[in-house]
């Protein structure tokens, strides 16, 4: 277990089929990044033919065009005919070609060869030119990824080895234009410089180019939301320092990140695991300069004294288990978050869904801001901020944003908190890229889930009324059951509603009608909050559990996980619907293996974990579907690790077999939880035969956080016989339902 984790590490990972990943170079939570741009609107993909440039701004995992690539720098051995970089991008080879933590390395077709680092505000190149040839350098501020409008830019010549400038593109899912400021410097000065474009303009060509002395150059870029001093600021990371020692202290910070899980895993297996981890501790970004400074959501600049600004918040995934995790593994970063969403808040008058820089983009749907903050809380990481929290989820959760608001919040409340559903509508009016009555039916299952999350809030609070009427609405998700439709042999799914409660003629469970990036068949599982009162909508614990064996394929999966996942489950990270078993690729659905476990067969849910697990590998096609800000890679950590938050607001983990037979997580307070399990084989199926917690036996299916902050010992015994695994099995095995009381019988 004393194995690098930088070492373990492959940033390719993701690469591919629209993982969405970036390879190159960043710091943890880094506002700025160093990584090469190709014909993908997320920047890199593997099989690109041509490196266009090397960008300083990326998201990792996002589904959305318009992600980034901002200030593109090319290295080259002369002036191309054209300066557009889609004609003037340079062939390179994989072979030689690096991605670990804090450090990208590629050699370019002219013989150039191109090393990159980071600091957390700055992205730095270092390019060595062949001999006798006279390094030329494009600096492009017109063009960025694929995809990403860049509406107007500007470069200037400051001396003679310094530009900046500004690049004013759209933000993601079809946002509004932002604007950020950049400084780019070189460690020798420029031989020569000529302008393309124009110095400053709207949209089009526009850029810089420089030329030195033979030998190597060294490029440093810091980006600022602030202003130009801001980025002149943030360029302080990186000055004085060498391209080695930089890179020597990202890849250390990296390790003491990736140190905080240690496992016992190898090969290819340990590669799979430690890029997971990489990926999710990504974002979400910085969002201050070095001086603290931020620009916030009322336009205006704004300082963080003493913690961090955190920006790019992709809640509607994030909430589910990245988030968790990080609470988990860096409490202290989770309280820079979470004050973060309490600014965002403070300054433009609503919590946010999909927030972008400083603007929020309306992207998905449903409540997701309310169980992030609530688990934040859970996880104490709202300590001294609780009332402030509170107060600003009441008013998400009770009201709707004026018509002035860029902010839709809960644009489902009026019909949700009359009736207790949000209408269907299509053709309802949306500010932003989604809007939640268009997808009324998940809407309303999500409204249902945070409201049982912040009931528990409430209540700790000693809000018993408002306690009270959030409990009752988490049981929402029961208006839209519809125990007529029958499909595929089972009866009784969620239906979506019209305004005047009519239900939504014609439909079938597995259609896109009503339903966010999944139908009716994922959705019917988003009621963790009411397991019981699911299982009774769903003819029983009998019937509950022969339809996830339907959902799962579970018997098929048993004889061939691999092949049954890839032939059965998975789906195209894009195709959403038609469809009636799990999706992988997709965030609805991903606790459903869980519900084994709540519902008494908790076997089956480590049967299922191990099985969607062989989706992640050691290869740039090795995320399933969009790595989402690291939400996909949360859920391979945490279901290797053997513990998945389920339902918001408790602060139960659900527990499943570990992977690897020993694992430790140093927690940031000094204290450990060691992993351990006999007869782990990250190869094959294996079942939990027993399990000890702290010397003393351990037959519930959860374990709450509070007991994990402390440190814990867990010790399993698995087994590769589903028969022997009786663990967790008898009534009263998994918690009450926090929307009920009831257990599962």
């Amino acid at each position: 277990m004393t194995a690098d984790p930088v070492e373990s590490v492959n940033t390719f990972i993701g690469t591919k089929d629209d993982g969405n990943t970036f390879p190159g170079a960043s710091m943890p939570f880094g506002m700025a990044h160093s990584s090469p741009i190709g014909s993908h609107y997320a920047g890199y993909r593997y099989d690109d033919p041509v490196i266009r440039g090397f960008g300083h701004f990326f998201l990792s995992g996002a589904g959305c065009t318009e992600q980034g690539g901002l200030v593109s720098i090319l290295p080259t051995t002369g002036l191309p005919r054209s300066f557009d970089h889609r004609t003037y991008g340079a062939a390179y080879t994989h072979e030689g070609e690096v991605g670990r933590p804090g450090y990208y390395r590629v050699r370019l077709a002219s013989g150039i060869t191109v090393e990159a680092t980071a600091t957390t505000r700055a992205g730095v190149e270092r390019f060595a030119f062949p001999p006798g040839v006279t390094p030329h350098v494009l600096v492009n501020v017109g063009q960025a990824n694929d995809k990403e409008p860049v509406f107007a830019s500007g470069v200037r010549v400051v001396d003679d080895r310094t530009l900046a400038g500004t690049v004013v593109a759209q933000a993601f899912c079809g946002g509004k234009p932002y604007t950020t400021y950049f400084t780019t410097t070189f460690d020798r000065p420029f031989k020569a410089t000529g302008n393309w474009g124009g110095a400053e303009g709207g949209s089009g060509l526009r850029g810089q180019w420089v030329t030195f002395e033979d030998g190597p150059v060294t490029a440093a870029t810091a980006i600022s939301h602030v202003d130009a001093d801001g980025a002149t600021k943030n360029l302080g990371e990186a000055r004085g320092k060498t391209f080695d020692e930089l890179r020597a202290a990202a890849q250390e910070t990296w390790r003491r990140e990736l140190s905080s899980v240690e496992t016992s895993s190898t090969g290819a297996d340990r590669t799979v695991f430690y890029t997971a981890l990489y990926h999710v501790l990504l974002q979400p970004l910085t969002g201050n300069d070095v001086d603290g400074r931020y620009r916030g959501f009322d336009g205006k600049v704004h300082t963080a004294d003493g913690w961090t600004y955190h920006e790019y918040f992709s809640l509607w995934d994030t909430y589910r288990a990245q988030n968790q995790l990080l609470a988990l593994l860096r409490p202290s970063r989770a309280e820079d978050i979470a004050r973060s969403l309490l600014a965002i808040h403070e300054q433009g008058g609503w919590l946010p869904r999909w927030a972008y820089a400083n603007q929020e983009t309306n992207t998905m749907t449903g409540d997701p801001v309310t169980p992030f903050l609530v688990d934040l809380w859970r996880f104490g990481a709202l300590a001294g901020f609780e009332e402030r929290a509170y107060e600003a989820l009441w008013q998400n959760a009770t009201g709707v944003p004026p018509a002035s608001s860029p902010f839709e919040g809960r644009v489902g409340n009026p019909s949700y908190l009359r009736d207790g559903y949000v209408q269907y509508d299509k053709d309802f009016r949306k500010k932003g890229q989604d809007v939640d009555p268009h997808h009324g039916a998940s809407a309303t299952l999500e409204y249902a889930l945070a409201d049982c999350s912040l009931s528990i809030m409430a209540r700790a609070l000693g809000r018993e009324d408002d306690a009270e009427a959030l409990r009752r609405r988490g049981l929402n998700y029961r208006v839209l059951w519809d125990r007529s439709v029958a499909d595929r042999g089972f009866t009784g799914f969620p239906r979506p509603k019209l305004a005047d409660g009519r239900w939504l003629a014609p439909f079938t469970p597995q259609g896109p009608d009503g339903f966010h990036e999944g139908t009716a068949w994922q959705y019917q599982w988003l009621a963790q909050q009411d397991v019981p009162g699911l299982v009774e909508l769903l003819g029983g614990r009998d019937a509950a559990l022969a339809r996830l064996d339907d959902f799962f394929a579970y018997p098929d999966l048993v004889a061939d996980p691999a092949g049954t996942v890839r032939s059965k489950w998975v789906v195209g990270p894009y195709s959403y619907y038609n469809q009636f078993r799990y999706n992988p690729n997709n965030e609805p659905d991903l606790h459903v293996p869980w519900m084994y476990a709540l519902i008494g067969q908790p076997w089956k849910t480590s049967a299922v974990v191990r099985a969607a697990q062989t989706l992640f590998v050691d290869a740039p096609n090795g995320v399933t579907g969009n790595d989402d800000l690291g939400q996909m890679s949360a859920w391979y950590v945490l279901g290797a690790l053997g513990l998945y938050p389920v339902t918001p607001g408790t602060g139960d983990l659900v527990l499943n077999a570990p992977r690897f037979d020993r694992a430790v997580i140093h927690l940031e307070n000094g204290r450990d939880i060691t992993i351990t399990a006999a007869g782990a084989d990250p190869s094959a199926l294996r079942y939990v035969r027993s399990l000890n917690v702290d010397s003393e036996p351990w037959d519930d299916v959860c374990l709450n956080v509070d007991r994990l902050d402390a440190g814990a010992n867990l010790d399993y015994v698995l087994t590769a016989d589903p028969a022997e695994a009786t663990w967790a099995t008898r009534p009263g095995s998994a918690p009450p339902s926090p929307g009920t009381g009831a257990h599962v019988s």
